[in-house]
């Protein structure tokens, strides 16, 4: 049975050093996906955006900057750590977003004690999801070209 980690944060979406907003942002860890942790962003008048990246990468970016591709993320200030910044970014194009630790370390301490740091691959359904998923991958692929 698949079980999962949800908490809702609000997060300031910072679209310049002028500009920012506040939006309800969805953590969701799933044990059918062990290693990742999604974020669902709800901006005004847009269809809600999710971003699925590393579990452990979110763990090391609230203490330390964190990230080499297309997710970055780091204390917002290096001698406090009550800020975390999230740095999302497709080619050019990369949204900013500043979020308290707390209730990121409160999520992640849940994902915790539901699939402990380096126990997900004990998770046997996870090896069949992974199969699953590529299986339907290649069909795609194949029916694609």
């Amino acid at each position: 049975m698949d079980e999962s980690v949800q908490a809702e944060v609000m997060m300031s979406f910072l679209v310049s050093e002028e500009l920012s907003f506040r939006i309800p942002v969805e953590l969701r860890y799933e044990t059918c996906d062990p290693y990742a942790v999604r974020l669902t962003f709800h901006l005004p008048g847009d269809a809600p955006v999710t971003w699925a990246f590393g579990r452990e990468l979110l763990i090391d970016g609230v203490g330390r900057p964190s990230g080499d591709g297309d997710v970055r993320i780091a204390p917002a200030e290096h001698e406090t750590l009550g800020e975390v910044l999230i740095r999302l970014q497709v080619g050019a194009d990369q949204a900013l977003f500043r979020s308290s630790t707390a209730p990121l370390i409160a999520f992640l301490d849940r994902t915790d004690k539901l699939v402990p740091l380096g126990q997900e691959g004990a998770l046997a359904d996870f090896d069949a999801h992974l199969d699953e998923a590529l299986d339907r991958i290649l069909a795609e692929e194949q029916s694609a070209g």
